[in-house]
């Protein structure tokens, strides 16, 4: 199994890139697992307390379960990957079956912050995109998708998001095999993954 992670600040557009590399692949031989679904259980926090959460800190995320599937996929084995809800700041009771295949790709802001996640990846890649970029689509999906006022997300970002991105995200570009710069030049390097993973599964 090749396992390919893909990070990136926050509205970087990392599902666009995994969107570019998954096209065109034969969808049985290639998974996704998102990092979003591996935050941790907050059941026991009002939804007032788990919005002031800090979901943009390594701690945020259940690291050791992420762990733990990830490599019960490398045996071949299925696993019931968590479903999170951003309207409740939490996860759900549902899962979703998610089978073994020939690449996984693992997408998420902190994947490359966690040394055990990181060391189980074949390749690793950082979507690059500028600051204000990556505001206006934070703005956008958080007002639009998930129910959050205007005046709510802003305050998040600059109190938060942005912090955040600058001391854990933005360093893990170091640690990057590959950098995407997530805009119409990208092509070139998304062509070059596509085709390590073509041979992969060939």
């Amino acid at each position: 199994m090749l396992i390919i992670g893909i990070a990136g600040g926050t509205g970087c557009g990392k599902t666009t890139v995994v969107n570019q590399i998954i096209n065109e692949l034969p969808a049985e031989e290639v998974g996704v697992i998102s990092q979003d679904s591996y935050y941790n259980d907050l059941s026991h926090l009002s939804i007032v307390e788990r919005k002031k959460t800090n979901f943009d800190h390594p701690q945020s995320i259940d690291f050791d379960l992420l762990e733990k599937h990830l490599i019960t996929l490398k045996s071949g084995k299925s696993i019931q990957q968590p479903v999170y809800s951003f309207i409740e700041c939490n996860r759900t009771d549902k899962t979703i079956p998610t089978h073994a295949r020939k690449v996984m790709i693992v997408e998420g802001i902190l994947i490359l912050t966690h040394p055990k996640i990181r060391d189980m990846f074949d390749i690793k890649i950082y979507v690059h995109a500028d600051s204000d970029e990556r505001l206006i689509r934070r703005l956008k999906r958080d007002v639009n998708e998930r129910g959050w006022e205007l005046d709510e997300t802003i305050n998040k970002y600059q109190s938060t998001l942005k912090p955040m991105h600058d001391q854990f995200i933005e360093p893990t570009k170091e640690y990057a095999d590959i950098i995407i710069p997530n805009n119409k030049y990208n092509t070139v390097a998304v062509d070059i993954v596509r085709t390590i993973i073509a041979e992969k599964i060939s």
